[in-house]
């Protein structure tokens, strides 16, 4: 990577983590509505956006359903004692992130959990990614993120749990173009219900 593509990538990050601070000062679908379009707006026009380039000038805009406030629940954390384990990757090599956590919330009426894990990496960063019905259908096979602190992807906490809005939940930059290398969701968090919130797979 040159310089000029580093300090593009830096730009990038700036931007999301500025943009989930803004949102978290929202009201959830104002905050929404907000993400949604900057995004469009990064994945259109900015030189780190992970759309291929050749599809930019044609780019309508990521397609989602529709705002659901029932999607946003909290989430009571408790600890886990894992070792750091390999999570597959849409390249050839995995990635080390340890579990630390386990999310448990009430989302339209069924009780679920996720496992929350940490980087093994320098600095480290908390991520979650999940898996649904949807996976593979309506949604990317690979599974989408709710968090991931690394990229800025962070919707914060409230009274000690942490805010899991699934209308956020987004695609990883592997599923627009194979260049990229992301970590998929790990069999720990592949849900058996289907989430009906967030980005829809890109076509």
């Amino acid at each position: 990577m040159t310089a000029a593509e580093t300090l593009e990538l830096l730009d990038w990050r700036r931007r999301v983590f500025g943009l989930y601070a803004a949102v978290r000062g929202m009201a959830p679908e104002s905050g929404w509505e907000l993400w949604r379009d900057t995004r469009d707006e990064l994945f259109r026009s900015h030189p780190q956006s992970p759309m291929p380039a050749d599809e930019r000038a044609s780019f309508a805009g990521l397609e989602y359903w529709p705002y659901d406030p029932s999607a946003r629940v909290l989430a009571e954390l408790e600890d886990i004692e894992a070792p750091p384990q390999p999570i597959a990757t849409s390249g050839t090599e995995p990635i080390l992130f340890r579990p630390f956590a386990r999310a448990s919330f009430d989302l339209r009426g069924e009780r679920l959990a996720l496992e929350v894990s940490w980087l093994a990496g320098y600095a480290g960063g908390a991520f979650l990614s999940f898996r649904d019905a949807t996976s593979g259908l309506e949604s990317y096979g690979g599974g989408r993120y709710v968090l991931d602190t690394v990229k800025g992807a962070d919707l914060g906490e409230e009274d000690g749990r942490l805010v899991l809005d699934f209308n956020f939940a987004y695609n990883p930059s592997c599923s627009y173009d194979p260049g990229w290398v992301c970590p998929l969701a790990p069999p720990a968090n592949r849900l058996s219900v289907a989430v009906e919130a967030g980005e829809l797979h890109p076509q």
